[in-house]
């Protein structure tokens, strides 16, 4: 991925991960263009940077998504950057019969959100040069949150998804998975001051300094999410779900959620 000059449409980036990154690639000279539900949150996250444009997008919306992307490649034809970010986390109890609706809504915004706009833009994307896709997977990709079960599958699943990406997309279009670890947003109630998150602002300067390097590595992982994405390799996965589920029950009592 080219360090500076590309289009990038960023989905969520409105808060969170992805309005903090879109700041910083707007910084070092990328045009951005950010894209999500609120309206309010995207001018506020775009006040006072001339190269972030933005755009409401519901990416639960299978007809909105084909709708959006020939509009935004009418609009920015210089599109050349994918940035899957848009995501959402809800706690489950599945030790009894519930209502699924968090569950349905996961899926359809975390796995089939990015399979979606992927598919929509991809066609543009391969005739461009210096082409990225960019997928925001997680930590718990590797090693799953219990008490975030769809969440983490979700996030396994774009983890596979973008390995078969990567594969098919070989020479035509560089394929990037961020990984990353608990970040203190606002993706659940209390995370954004919870005990044992990653500062957002730290996460977000690490990982500038990762998409600055050259080549671009094909993981985008920070330090703090090695513990995850290394579990099953060093043969620790199941010391390493007990402590997470142990650690996560912990935080959140401390946060009060």
């Amino acid at each position: 991925m080219k360090t500076s000059g590309n289009t990038i449409l960023m989905t969520g980036g409105g808060s969170g991960i992805g309005e903090a990154l879109a700041h910083r690639f707007h910084d070092r000279g990328d045009t951005v263009i950010i894209a999500g539900r609120r309206r309010e949150a995207l001018e506020q996250a775009a006040a006072g940077r001339e190269r972030i444009h933005t755009v409401t997008l519901d990416v639960e919306d299978a007809a909105a998504i084909d709708a959006f992307a020939r509009q935004i490649v009418d609009d920015f034809p210089a599109l050349n950057v994918l940035f899957n970010n848009a995501g959402i986390m809800k706690f489950e109890d599945l030790t009894g019969r519930r209502d699924l609706a968090d569950a349905e809504a996961t899926v359809a915004i975390n796995l089939l959100g990015p399979i979606r706009l992927t598919d929509a833009l991809i066609d543009h994307l391969s005739a461009q040069p210096d082409a990225a896709i960019v997928t925001v997977t997680s930590g718990l990709a590797y090693v799953p949150l219990v008490a975030a079960p769809t969440y983490s599958a979700t996030k396994a699943a774009i983890h596979s998804y973008t390995v078969s990406l990567r594969t098919q997309l070989a020479g035509k279009v560089e394929v990037i998975e961020l990984a990353p670890p608990g970040v203190q947003t606002d993706l659940t109630p209390g995370q954004a001051n919870r005990p044992g998150y990653m500062p957002l602002e730290a996460f977000a300067d690490a990982v500038a300094a990762q998409f600055a390097q050259q080549p671009t590595p094909r993981e985008i992982l920070v330090d703090e999410v090695q513990f995850l994405r290394q579990a099953e390799r060093e043969g620790r996965f199941d010391e390493t779900l007990k402590t997470l589920t142990e650690r996560a029950a912990q935080q959140r009592a401390a946060g009060g959620s």
